[in-house]
């Protein structure tokens, strides 16, 4: 898990945070960390097509941390998870999250990715039609269509899973979403 020595890492790294939130997360808690976030690129003066991608970015991975963290509840683990969104010293906003994945899922997520990172932008605009058309991935924990969709939306993506213990692991994701 981030803890503040890393935070401060990144900060220094990094640059600005715009909104972070730790814990488990609601669908009232992403639509107020919505609202704020809106409040933020309008204060920053970010073009719409720029605000568009950092909102659907951090929309997708919200609701992944929560939906994986009512899983890992019901297991009976504590749902700890972490959400951001910032800006780089020079100028690329990006969105960061991490939250707790079992075995199977670190499989089936780790697969998906990479899958996604070896293919081109035409590539995932083509496997995202076609898993929208065949509704094969609609809604499936670790395998749905927002990562293709954070793929269109991104100019990078970097990930890690860091294993804590009895086969949970924290995954961690960064989508780096464009420059002003």
């Amino acid at each position: 898990m981030i803890n503040l020595e890393k935070l401060e890492k990144i900060l220094d790294k990094d640059g600005i945070i715009f909104l972070t939130y730790g814990g488990m997360l609601t669908q009232s808690l992403i639509v107020a960390m919505t609202e704020a976030l809106e409040k933020e690129t309008k204060d920053a003066d970010l073009s719409m097509g720029l605000a568009n991608k950092i909102f659907t970015i951090f929309i997708e991975l919200a609701q992944n941390m929560m939906n994986y963290s009512k899983k890992v509840q019901a297991e009976g683990i504590d749902p700890k998870g972490l959400i951001l969104v910032g800006k780089t010293k020079d100028g690329y906003y990006y969105v960061f999250s991490q939250n707790i994945v079992n075995e199977n899922d670190k499989i089936l997520i780790e697969d998906k990715i990479t899958k996604i990172l070896s293919s081109s932008k035409e590539e995932i605009k083509k496997m995202y039609r076609e898993a929208r058309k065949s509704g094969k991935d609609k809604h499936k924990r670790g395998g749905g269509i927002g990562f293709y969709e954070i793929a269109k939306k991104s100019e990078k993506i970097e990930y890690e899973f860091v294993e804590i213990e009895n086969g949970r692991y924290y995954f961690q994701f960064k989508a780096i979403v464009g420059r002003v």
